[in-house]
């Protein structure tokens, strides 16, 4: 394809504005074209038949909408389905649709490798290749929820009942590391005539780059999870090198700026159970303090996940009733505790496993609202211990 044309998939929408008016159209005929992109998930200006003719053959000249090409598309025995995507030289990304009983999940990518480089994910074992573009972030949104569609034979457009009601950014890569794109994409899920997505169902998970933080928290703050897996410096240091720059005191007090604009009242903070390293009565009561700190403590819910183990980290699976024993020192210091359940397993979807080239550290949160107001709906044994199978 000529390397001139433009993606449309990469514009947002004040850049489709200005697109639009670069060829002389008024911004009605962004709207109109961002909805037939996104709503519908055209990618042949003819088919877009309320666009004048002649806006049509300029677009034919001048733009396409092209999303990464699809490599594998598994679908588990859970009903999780991961599409392996092509983002060019070699690299590939990995997309994970969870179904559940009343939503839809899609966890995105946003690099190709990561440099962050975390101990117990296999991801940053890989390095890092680049950044993902705007279209390669956004299309995956575009490919997997018009895919999900035509696998059930729903119609494309707003009447067509939505598959992917919640999205999260915590695939492949550090979103914040990869800043504009991230961005740029996020505007795009949010507004009304693309996905029209809320921001309390749109999470971005970052390993705590905190100059960054500050500026989402300004530019398009949504639903914000931290992987925090430590209790202390020293400890997190081992486990999250970026630690070493922006360390607990000041990532914690990021995330208490970040609650001044954040769609939610609590951060989410995500935690690897790593058998006899970070899952003692000890950490656990460590986590407490930190959280509860006279100065920069915050209100949060914990994610406790069960460890992936694989050869390079060293590091191997709390037990289960470790598990149990750690997340009930939190809930009984009255701090919102959940233990993921894996997903995925038999084509390699869960946390930090791997399909072929790519390995993926999905970390799919489970999101609820402040723990009162889930027992009010769903009854006073909401949030009880979660049991994992072994």
């Amino acid at each position: 394809m000529d390397t001139t044309l433009t993606n449309l998939l990469d514009l947002d929408p004040a850049q489709l504005v200005a697109y639009c008016a670069e060829l002389g159209e008024k911004p009605f005929r962004a709207k109109q074209l961002q909805r037939w992109i996104h709503q519908f998930g055209a990618s042949d200006f003819d088919s877009m038949t309320d666009l004048a003719k002649s806006l049509r053959e300029k677009l034919k000249t001048r733009a396409h909408v092209t999303a990464p090409d699809i490599i594998s598309d598994n679908t588990s025995s859970d009903g999780t389905r991961k599409w392996l995507v092509d983002v060019g030289n070699g690299n590939a990304v990995e997309t994970v649709f969870i179904p559940e009983e009343n939503r839809g999940t899609l966890c995105i990518s946003t690099q190709a490798g990561c440099a962050v480089n975390c101990r117990f994910c296999s991801t940053g074992k890989q390095g890092f290749n680049r950044n993902l573009t705007v279209a390669e972030i956004i299309g995956q949104l575009w490919m997997a929820e018009f895919e999900l569609r035509r696998t059930k034979g729903i119609e494309p457009g707003p009447k067509g009942e939505r598959q992917i009601t919640n999205v999260v950014m915590m695939g492949m890569g550090e979103p914040l590391l990869n800043y504009d794109p991230t961005a740029t994409a996020l505007k795009l899920m949010l507004d009304d005539n693309a996905y029209g997505l809320s921001r309390r169902r749109v999470t971005l998970s970052t390993s705590g780059v905190v100059p960054m933080i500050d500026k989402l928290s300004q530019d398009v703050p949504v639903a914000l999870a931290v992987s925090l897996h430590a209790s202390n410096d020293e400890l997190r240091n081992g486990l999250v090198p970026l630690n070493k720059k922006y360390p607990l005191a000041e990532l914690l007090a990021a995330c208490k700026r970040y609650l001044e604009f954040a769609p939610r009242d609590f951060i989410t903070f995500e935690y690897c159970m790593l058998d006899g390293f970070n899952d003692t009565d000890e950490h656990a009561r460590e986590l407490v303090a930190l959280v509860n700190h006279p100065v920069y403590g915050i209100n949060c819910k914990f994610n406790l996940i069960p460890f992936n183990p694989f050869p390079e980290s060293g590091l191997f699976r709390s037990k289960n009733p470790r598990i149990k024993a750690f997340s009930e020192i939190l809930m009984n210091a009255g701090i919102v505790t959940t233990i993921r359940k894996t997903r995925g397993d038999d084509i390699d979807a869960a946390c930090g496993q791997l399909a072929g080239e790519v390995k993926d550290r999905t970390r799919v949160a489970e999101r609820m609202e402040k723990m009162a107001e889930y027992k009010t709906k769903f009854g006073a044994d909401f949030g009880k211990i979660v049991e994992i199978r072994s």
